[in-house]
């Protein structure tokens, strides 16, 4: 009978290979859905010129504090607003009271132009001051959160209005 040797001729590398084909094969749908995934945002697309979509996305904005608009880019993003936070979140074995629980966020807008469709994304980025304990400088900041859907619906509802009021049809 013949024994199975398991070393490896070369002293750092294990005695088997990785089908790289596959290992590809198997990536590609989460590199593909990641950045989809991970920005969160609210994305539609309207059969309407560029510029009809962009008046109306800048007349929704109109109350918010808008910080910077570019229509070049396809941007509209708003200053930070102090919101309500969008849970009560305790500390400590004891359950005390956080340090105010105060949150902020913004809202951005992105326009951009695709042959006979414009699309629009929608996102808030929202953050809560001093979610993690401790006594040191990190413990004293704003850390990111979960941003609002709710907040995200209302104004992706109010542009889509707009937009159909304007003759546009959401795809």
């Amino acid at each position: 009978m013949r024994a199975l040797n398991h070393e490896s001729p070369h002293p750092y590398k294990l005695g088997y290979t990785v089908n790289h084909r596959r290992l590809l094969i198997a990536a590609l749908p989460l590199l593909f859905s990641g950045c989809a995934t991970i920005s969160g945002s609210q994305e539609q697309f309207f059969v309407c010129s560029y510029d009809v979509v962009w008046d109306a996305s800048l007349e929704t904005m109109k109350g918010y504090s808008i910080s910077t608009q570019d229509k070049d880019k396809g941007i509209i993003e708003t200053g930070w607003l102090d919101v309500p936070p969008t849970s009560e979140r305790t500390f400590g074995i004891f359950g005390r009271e956080g340090f105010g629980n105060m949150e902020r966020a913004r809202m951005s807008v992105s326009v951009k132009r695709l042959n006979d469709v414009a699309s629009v994304s929608v996102l808030e980025t929202r953050q809560r001051w001093h979610s993690r304990g401790g006594a040191t400088s990190q413990a004293t900041k704003w850390w990111p959160v979960d941003p609002s859907e709710e907040a995200m619906n209302e104004v992706s509802g109010r542009l889509n209005t707009k937009l159909m009021e304007k003759g546009c049809v959401n795809q």
